[in-house]
């Protein structure tokens, strides 16, 4: 059973809990030889030769389902539509989607399948649809927007993403994305490599937020619902690590660089240590203590940030991590081995 995170939202000098538009396309022919993240391992995915990313260019998914822990304009109270993909271009040891982003799990779809599920949350009374790291699949997403909206599927696209993510691949999936939900990990290169096995996060996840600003204003700027639910923006989400509270002020300064007030920004305090991270001991073996978290807190506000996401009291809990039992994913009309189209 999925427990709620308890948000608040820090409001500009209230203490209270409130805290260039282009046209680009990607073809499969992206799978051939991958440079879909900043890895560019150039894995021949379309020939069954997995990435760093664990997959082939076979759309796998595991999981489509109302989901109702995310930020309140994400979730609301009716939930957003969250589609979790299989695998991830980063290897973080303290993941807690390690099932699906590093184990691999997931059912193999069709493009007209995933379009299908969107339909389908659609129905269920979804606020948006929501990707959760669908980046190295962008060809697919891509496709598969299409061909929901093509189909009367008119909710907002929300792009929930590590930040890990090229130029490219941010340019192409604007087309159609009208959220950004994207993490920002880190600041430092030699804490990125140490934990996720990608020295370069800071400067990919820097170069991706620009562009994602760059997209959102394209398009006109944020934009809420009259219920509140964000139709249109970026929040960029970080997760504060214990024993790194030096790196999370940081990366808070660094966004603010980048996007000032034009974003949205959600700390949380819901890291858990994974059994890798308990076994191995060290700080990333316990939780963030109150201190660590309010001095990344005081630094958001110090900024300057308007809408500033935090949670309140202790949320270490596995039960934030779903249920990967392939709820949503398979109906009657789903083609396992189902072949996307020859464009995105």
């Amino acid at each position: 059973m999925l427990a709620s995170p308890a948000w608040g939202r820090r409001l500009a000098g209230i203490g209270i809990g409130a805290r260039g538009r282009e046209a680009h396309t990607l073809s499969f022919d992206a799978y051939e030889a991958c440079g879909l993240c900043p890895r560019r391992c150039g894995a021949a995915r379309a020939a069954g030769a997995p990435g760093v990313c664990g997959m082939t260019s076979s759309l796998k998914v595991a999981r489509a389902a109302l989901h109702y822990w995310e930020e309140p304009p994400i979730s609301g109270e009716a939930g957003s539509g969250a589609i979790f993909f299989s695998g991830c271009p980063l290897r973080c040891v303290f993941c807690q989607n390690h099932e699906i982003s590093q184990g691999g799990f997931g059912a193999e779809v069709g493009c007209e399948r995933l379009a299908q599920m969107m339909l389908e949350l659609q129905a269920q009374g979804a606020l948006n649809i929501n990707l959760v790291t669908p980046g190295h699949f962008a060809p697919h997403v891509l496709a598969a927007v299409r061909l929901a909206r093509e189909q009367g599927m008119g909710l907002p696209i929300v792009c929930n993403t590590s930040g890990y993510e090229t130029p490219e691949v941010v340019r192409a999936l604007s087309e159609v994305v009208d959220v950004w939900l994207t993490d920002f990990k880190y600041a430092s290169p030699e804490l990125a490599g140490a934990l996720s096995g990608a020295p370069d996060y800071p400067e990919a996840a820097s170069d991706a937020l620009a562009l994602m600003m760059g997209s959102v204003e394209a398009k006109g700027g944020r934009a809420e619902g009259e219920d509140g639910r964000m139709l249109r923006g970026v929040i960029v989400r970080h997760l504060v690590l214990p024993g790194h509270t030096d790196d999370s002020v940081e990366v808070l300064r660094r966004v603010w660089e980048i996007a000032g007030n034009g974003c949205d920004i959600s700390v949380m305090n819901q890291y858990t240590p994974n059994e890798r991270c308990r076994t191995a001991g060290g700080e990333l073996a316990r939780g963030v203590t109150h201190d660590e978290y309010e001095r990344v807190l005081d630094e958001g506000d110090d900024l300057g940030f308007e809408r500033m996401w935090w949670q309140e009291g202790g949320t270490v809990s596995e039960s934030f991590v779903p249920g990967f039992d392939l709820t949503g994913v398979l109906g009657p009309d789903a083609s396992p081995q189902g072949e996307p189209p020859e464009e995105a």
